[in-house]
């Protein structure tokens, strides 16, 4: 098992630290349409794998690791060196074009922004402030650990209902998408809907339902909520999971969250 190299909110190293027993044993081909910080992937560390997300400079970054692990683990050594507040927001304005150079800048972003948000504005311009992490390079070895994880795995920009569309008769899908519901004032919920609106909740369902259809295995962890609820009545086993939420700044202000966690095996 590997570590995540990214720290990503609603990230599922929850998941697969208490619940492991109830993943397929054995698949196809690995699908994980909603990337993120991929914890269920490193986890499983699967054979076969096409992982997929819509936010480019992420998909970027696990490319760049993938194929360049050492360039980008020199690179954030120079970054850690030079991390400061006045250094940070000088990187967060930067638009550098180079694969590289964008990889090094979205990880360092990762690891010093506050809770590891990604968050842009409506001109895409990423705008979390400085957290408190000072730690910008990893250990010795630990990048080409993840490289070599990654190695059997296609990794692409694409949406969700594309990479879903992919599944056939035995493949194992992980869903994590953005928690977006009906009727709801939270402004997590909101920012998400932002993202990922609930049409695109409608969409998922459709593009899941089909995948079952053909006999892919899927696992779906989502908003506990009736509205998503209501949206798959008609598919897969429905639980309710607890964790912690992480979230708050203040750790005082964390309180138990519940995910519902749909799978049709």
């Amino acid at each position: 098992m590997t570590e995540p190299f990214l720290k990503w909110p609603g990230g599922k190293r929850w998941l697969t630290g208490r619940h492991l027993d109830l993943f397929p044993k054995t698949y196809g081909t690995y699908i994980e349409p909603f990337l993120g910080g991929a914890a269920v992937f490193f986890a499983l560390t699967p054979e076969d794998a096409f992982l997929s997300d819509a936010n480019a400079e992420l998909i970027n970054a696990y490319n760049r690791i993938k194929h360049d692990w050492a360039k980008v683990e020199k690179r954030l050594a120079t970054y850690h060196e030079s991390h400061d507040s006045d250094f940070y927001y000088k990187v967060r304005k930067r638009n550098p074009t180079d694969p590289i150079a964008r990889a090094v800048r979205f990880i360092y972003l990762n690891r010093t922004c506050f809770n590891g948000i990604y968050r842009v504005n409506k001109e895409g311009k990423f705008n979390v402030p400085i957290g408190t992490k000072e730690v910008v390079s990893f250990e010795d070895g630990y990048l080409e650990r993840v490289a070599k994880a990654l190695k059997n795995a296609r990794i692409r920009r694409s949406d969700f209902a594309t990479s879903i569309g992919k599944a056939k008769e035995g493949d194992f899908v992980f869903v994590d998408p953005p928690y977006t519901v009906m009727h709801n004032n939270n402004g997590f919920v909101k920012y998400n809907a932002q993202l990922f609106s609930w049409k695109d909740q409608a969409r998922l369902a459709t593009a899941i339902k089909a995948a079952g259809g053909r006999g892919a295995l899927i696992m779906m962890s989502n908003a506990d909520h009736d509205s998503v609820k209501e949206l798959y009545k008609d598919f897969g086993t429905h639980q309710t999971l607890k964790r912690s939420s992480v979230l708050a700044g203040d750790p005082g202000y964390r309180r138990g969250a519940t995910e519902l966690l749909i799978t049709n095996f």
